[in-house]
């Protein structure tokens, strides 16, 4: 298997036991499973929930609270409670973690997005893994991403993942709760998430947290627009994670094959990404694009078009006007502006991550007969 970056989620009622108190045993289990991908060479980010359940033992409630104020509360107890466990666990395995909070705040600024995109990467690099959650204790809407379903899809989508994991209490979607209904059908395959099912779907599945079937199918329709292909599922066991991505996960898979996902990133590339401006480039930055499989590169632009931000899908256009191809692009259109002709060496500093590629090859999707891709 070639090494892949993979996200993946833990819900609370995953990380929990039956009365809501954080269960180590299952935290271990998870832990051992990550660790065996990242000695395969994998790149794990692990969105985790869980804090708020962890939190409103020690806090004195009895059940986990209903307000938004005990809710922050047990989260800012929680939290530490948890990163404690997964520090302890790691360390057995020599691996290094970094906390990450979010808000959907941090998704809406363009700076805290960039600079999220750049600390996550630089973490990777620097083989540590990200542990990410929801920072509960600030936020100001109360279940703000859904018991991090949504969360997890927006991460996957914008680090460009092979795959999305939703590890839940239960094996899969149905078409009803099967804890409710025995004869509710599993889907153990779904190509796409339609507005039907999200409309029949039910609410929070498990009394210690707040991502239900909705929330997930929610979760996953997002992460498929962004190209990116989705198990909502359970298991077992230090090789649950590589069953899933051999496709042999107990659950339901959504999408492509996980081994289809760079075909369907250039496929919402080409037909479903909304395009946001055009690159006009010279013809030798032409012929490197369609004949010989290159990146795009800074000297090759002779003109911006339109206001588009990093990470935005574009049309290129080549000096005689004719779409040539689109692509996800690294600098946004002022960026680009200023460095346009200019060595990659020179303009990377403008760039994402300080990328010296505009478009990347494997971001790049050529319209011409005669391209190479």
């Amino acid at each position: 298997m070639k090494k892949q970056r993979i996200v993946v989620k833990i819900g609370s009622s995953s990380l929990t036991d039956a009365k809501g108190a954080l269960c180590h045993e299952k935290l271990l289990d998870h832990v051992e499973a990550i660790a065996y991908m990242k000695q395969l060479g994998h790149e794990v980010i692990l969105i985790t929930s869980g804090a708020v359940a962890a939190g409103f033992g020690p806090l004195g409630y009895p059940s986990r609270p209903t307000t938004t104020a005990g809710k922050q509360a047990a989260a800012a107890v929680g939290q530490g409670l948890l990163m404690q466990g997964y520090i302890s666990a790691f360390e057995r395995f020599g691996i290094t973690i970094g906390q990450i909070l979010l808000t959907r705040e941090d998704f809406y600024s363009r700076e805290r997005f960039h600079n999220l995109f750049s600390t996550i990467t630089t973490l990777l690099e620097c083989g540590v893994l990200p542990i990410i959650n929801e920072n509960d204790s600030v936020s100001v809407e109360e279940l703000t991403f859904g018991d991090n379903d949504m969360l997890s899809a927006l991460v996957s989508g914008f680090l460009h993942a092979d795959a999305l994991i939703i590890l839940t209490d239960i094996n899969g979607l149905y078409d009803d709760n099967p804890k409710t209904n025995p004869n509710a059908k599993k889907y153990v395959f779904l190509p796409e998430i339609t507005k039907e099912m999200i409309e029949v779907a039910g609410g929070s599945g498990s009394a210690v947290g707040t991502g239900g079937m909705k929330s997930k199918l929610l979760a996953a329709q997002k992460a498929l627009s962004f190209g990116v292909s989705v198990f909502v599922g359970t298991g077992k066991g230090k090789e649950k994670l590589y069953d899933i991505l051999e496709g042999k996960g107990d659950g339901t898979y959504i999408g492509a094959p996980f081994h289809g996902h760079m075909q369907m990133r250039k496929q919402w590339i080409a037909y479903h990404a909304p395009v946001a401006g055009q690159i006009e480039i010279d013809e030798g930055a032409e012929t490197a694009l369609l004949q010989r499989g290159k990146s795009l590169l800074p000297a090759g632009v002779t003109a911006v078009y339109g206001n588009f931000a990093a990470m935005d899908v574009v049309e290129v256009v080549n000096r005689k006007g004719t779409v040539i191809g689109r692509g996800q692009v690294y600098y946004s259109s002022g960026d680009l502006e200023k460095v346009k002709g200019l060595p990659s060496n020179e303009a990377k500093q403008y760039s994402i991550n300080h990328r010296p590629e505009v478009i990347h090859r494997d971001n790049w999707v050529s319209l011409r007969k005669e391209s190479v891709i």
